[in-house]
């Protein structure tokens, strides 16, 4: 017993330092086609006062997390959500555009500010016939929102991406 309880700890602690020595990388958290930030319809998102990455036209109406992180913020309209990452890395999802005027309606949260996320697991839900039917883009903003505390990002997908493919590396400062 006592020559198997250490050889748990390794185990545990072995996947975080690759991690923290590799450049941060972004998953992509849909599935569908990758936009080119400067093309998201939303002139703020486009412009990248807010932070530097791309847009994704799902397909699917799921946002998974991009990366292992804690849940910063979930917006009260469930459309978007806020992930602290790894290196310091802080992203925002934003589900369509102007969509927080739908006032949540078609919009399912399932994880909550301060959880803790493994790549790949499900933050959110969204209709995206409801978001059509209100007549806003279903464009889904995928931005490192501190991208200045960086030396560059990497777009690494283009054209048709699925979730959990590598989407932006982020290059550290």
């Amino acid at each position: 017993d006592e020559e198997s309880a250490p050889a748990e700890k390794p185990v545990e602690t072995a996947p975080a330092a690759p991690a923290e020595s590799a450049e941060p990388v972004v998953y992509a958290p849909l599935t569908g086609s990758v936009v080119a930030r400067d093309q998201i319809p939303d002139e703020t998102f486009a412009s990248g006062v807010l932070g530097d990455g791309c847009g994704i036209e799902p397909t699917v109406g799921e946002v998974v997390a991009p990366c292992d992180g804690v849940i910063s913020t979930v917006a009260e309209t469930r459309h978007a959500v806020g992930i602290s990452g790894p290196a310091d890395m802080e992203l925002l999802i934003h589900v369509g555009v102007d969509t927080v005027e739908m006032k949540g309606d078609g919009f399912k949260a399932l994880v909550k500010t301060g959880d803790t996320v493994k790549k790949g697991q499900k933050l959110l839900t969204f209709d995206l016939a409801k978001i059509r039917a209100a007549g806003h883009p279903t464009v889904t903003t995928v931005l490192v929102t501190n991208a200045d505390d960086y030396a560059g990002l990497t777009l690494e997908s283009a054209g048709a991406v699925t979730a959990g493919d590598k989407l932006i590396a982020v290059q550290k400062a």
